[in-house]
């Protein structure tokens, strides 16, 4: 938890700020819970098509000019303006919207404060968010960010991804739209505690909030370099491998030091901006992590990004990085930088594949996460919310062309996969019996011109937060 919300007097930058206090639905007014100050205009944007998505993974809570500037034209394709929601769980000031409304490109700026997690159902709430076509969430206790998990505030922020705009966040924020969220609902901890004791009370996680397209298996940290977080976030990734909290068996930390940030783009390409930030991957099962003793892992490989350098989280490479190590917790010297390796000769890249993770809501044909430009071979991860989740794919297939697709489930739940034409009738399916039975089916266009294809992932019996990952061919 890392407070970044300065309490001060109230600052109104446009004139046409607006205070509301809003009660919860069924609620009085006297006992209301969220605030909503409105700057900028108070007509939203009116358009059908946006060009992002686009995000913005900042290291504090303040609002970094450059990547949000990049975020903000990116969602807006170069034109017209957009509409910006600040999501907070405490304060009173509007300092990340005292900043957005000063840039080129943005129409009005909502800070939305809410203290219960009731309020993530609020209906002014949810009508703003899916109105906009930026959310952030500003720092503070992330905590209170994840008690919104299961309201109608996680399926609009989603919707804001879904029709082409962006997401971001700062501190808190910024914990919050990682794949596995560290939430410090217990308690803060620090590099020594984890280290010490990889399963201490201090530690723990929410996993099936949000799973940004390209973002999967990611935990973030923040304010790293100057809080010593290096060694709790190789804690984490320890933690998410070994408690089967990813697909695959690895896990990516994400930290970003303070003043930095990360714009990552439709295609999953991250740019830094500021100081510092570092990816710490662990493709392996820890050697010893057990509550009660030291953590011990070997061979952690760190990517140290500077300002104006790259990491795909789409594509993501395999060498560039510098190896550390935890042994009884004790960690290596010299974390924070080290000789990266750059022969990859013996580990090739990916051949021109890329990778998407499901954005929700998609359980229908209409809205379908559409795929068709990924290069393939695609890998697109998801998981089956409840037992009656379906996760739908659009993807385009031209005459003489095989689409297969081969999917590994895990144990949590029995999933099944259709291969459906435009029309929704499905073409094959693979149904085969069990929780954790793999599935793969393949068809060939035999049709003239290219047509939409679907795949639709189906939750037979049971559900759960683990990933299912398929593979998708065409050839």
């Amino acid at each position: 938890m890392s407070p970044s919300r300065n309490p001060r007097r109230l600052s109104v930058v446009a004139a046409t700020a607006v205070l509301i206090t809003l009660a919860p639905i069924g609620v009085a007014a006297a006992q209301a819970q969220v605030t909503r100050i409105r700057q900028g205009s108070s007509t939203d944007v009116s358009r059908t098509a946006w060009s992002g998505p686009a995000y913005t993974m900042n290291g504090s809570g303040g609002i970094v000019t450059a990547t949000m500037t990049q975020a903000v034209n990116a969602i807006r394709g170069g034109t017209g303006s957009i509409d910006v929601v600040v999501l907070a769980g405490s304060g009173t000031t509007t300092p990340e919207c005292d900043v957005i409304t000063g840039l080129a490109g943005v129409n009005s700026c909502t800070t939305l404060t809410l203290t219960a997690a009731r309020d993530g159902d609020n209906a002014q709430v949810n009508t703003d968010i899916r109105n906009a076509e930026f959310v952030y969430f500003a720092g503070g206790d992330q905590c209170r960010y994840v008690a919104w998990k299961g309201t109608a505030l996680e399926a609009s922020v989603e919707s804001v991804v879904a029709k082409g705009g962006g997401v971001g966040g700062g501190s808190a924020g910024h914990h919050v739209n990682s794949d596995i969220v560290y939430d410090a609902c217990a308690a803060s901890t620090t590099s020594a505690i984890a280290l010490d004791d990889p399963y201490d009370r201090s530690l723990t996680f929410t996993t099936g909030m949000f799973r940004w397209p390209n973002y999967a298996n990611t935990i973030n940290d923040s304010h790293f370099v100057t809080r010593d977080r290096m060694g709790r976030t190789m804690a984490f990734v320890a933690r998410a491998i070994k408690d089967g909290r990813t697909s695959g068996g690895k896990a990516w930390g994400v930290g970003v030091e303070e003043g930095a940030s990360l714009y990552i783009d439709r295609n999953g390409l991250a740019t830094l901006s500021g100081p510092s930030a570092y990816v710490v991957l662990g493709d392996h099962q820890p050697e010893i992590a057990v509550a009660g003793q030291p953590l011990t892992y070997s061979n952690f490989k760190i990517w140290k990004l500077t300002s104006g350098q790259t990491y795909h989280f789409a594509n993501r490479p395999t060498c560039g990085y510098y190896l550390r190590s935890v042994n009884a917790g004790v960690p290596s010297s010299s974390l924070y930088s080290g000789t990266p390796v750059t022969d990859c000769s013996t580990t090739p890249p990916p051949s021109g594949g890329s990778s998407f993770a499901e954005v929700e809501p998609n359980d229908s044909r209409s809205a379908a996460n559409d795929v068709s430009g990924n290069t393939y071979p695609l890998t697109v991860t998801g998981d089956m919310k409840s037992s009656t989740d379906r996760d739908y794919f659009a993807l385009t297939l031209n005459s003489q062309q095989t689409l297969s697709v081969s999917c590994a489930v895990p144990t949590a739940y029995d999933a099944d996969i259709y291969l459906l034409d435009s029309a929704g009738s499905t073409v094959t399916r693979s149904v085969n019996d069990g929780a954790g039975a793999d599935e793969s089916a393949s068809l060939t266009r035999s049709a003239s011109g290219a047509a939409t294809y679907y795949l639709d992932v189906e939750a037979y019996s049971g559900s759960g937060t683990a990933d299912y990952t398929c593979t998708v061919t065409k050839s």
